[in-house]
């Protein structure tokens, strides 16, 4: 099976490093083209096999990732529509794209695979959105999944939320580490060492999240459980209600969302 990179930036590299550490039945041939040499360098240590363009990947694979910056995409689909065939499998992570869109520039009924991945995939620690256009078959959209599954977990949503999405696994990870650098600067603050603060608190992340999806208990009874009576974390929760903590994180979520339907396509 060959599998194709159009771009071999962080995600780009993500996805690759994902496929040659895990999937070894068969291994899949990569292949790869980025106009920016180091990034190519780096995708041939891992094995994969340069081109000289984005229509030579093209060609010669059935799988396609368009691993670019949605800003690019229509430079990229103007130089491949003539090598996609009704065959060809396109995985875009372009955010904000459509499937409609890539099949008006390629091939009208083109199969399109629409994924939000986040950077975590450089640890294999990756949660991804996957939506698919009707025309892929169900063993295609498996070995999809499975990549994205190499590198951490992925979840099926509707094509229609694809935007959406992106402010709760594309985008968080930003989001989770202002707020973390929040704690980290105040524990500078009051004269604590700025590396003893980031490790307890980045594992303090690492435990609430596994609480999350491991305990079975909601959130407002993780909550309940760190919060004695007339106790610390109840100070500090008032503070955050005060400051419409919850309110705040809705609209950076709403301005995420409105940015992927300005950069629709």
């Amino acid at each position: 099976m060959n599998v194709g990179f159009i771009g071999a930036g962080n995600m780009g590299y993500a996805i690759m490093k994902g496929i040659v550490s895990c999937m070894n039945d068969p291994a899949p041939k990569l292949f790869v083209y980025d106009n920016y040499e180091p990034a190519m360098q780096r995708a041939a240590d891992l094995g994969a096999s340069c081109c000289k363009d984005a229509s030579e990947v093209v060609s010669v694979c059935k799988y396609v990732f368009l691993a670019v910056k949605p800003q690019q995409l229509d430079e990229v689909l103007d130089a491949i529509a003539g090598s996609v065939s009704d065959e060809t499998v396109i995985v875009s992570i372009c955010a904000g794209i459509s499937d409609d869109y890539i099949c008006s520039k390629t091939v009208q009924g083109a199969k399109v695979v629409l994924v939000m991945p986040n950077t975590p995939l450089l640890l294999g620690e990756g949660a991804t959105a996957l939506s698919r256009s009707d025309t892929v078959l169900d063993s295609e959209f498996d070995i999809v999944c499975r990549i994205f599954g190499s590198s951490g977990i992925y979840s099926v949503v509707p094509k229609d939320k694809m935007k959406e999405i992106i402010a709760i696994n594309g985008s968080s990870p930003a989001f989770i580490y202002l707020y973390a650098k929040a704690f980290i600067d105040y524990g500078a603050s009051v004269g604590i060492d700025a590396s003893a603060a980031t490790e307890l608190f980045a594992k303090s992340l690492i435990g609430s999240a596994k609480m999350i999806t491991d305990s079975g208990k909601t959130i407002e009874e993780l909550i309940t459980m760190v919060s004695s009576k007339g106790g610390t974390t109840i100070a500090g929760l008032e503070k955050l209600r005060e400051g419409n903590l919850e309110e705040t994180v809705f609209e950076c979520c709403k301005a995420c969302t409105k940015r992927a339907y300005e950069l629709s396509k």
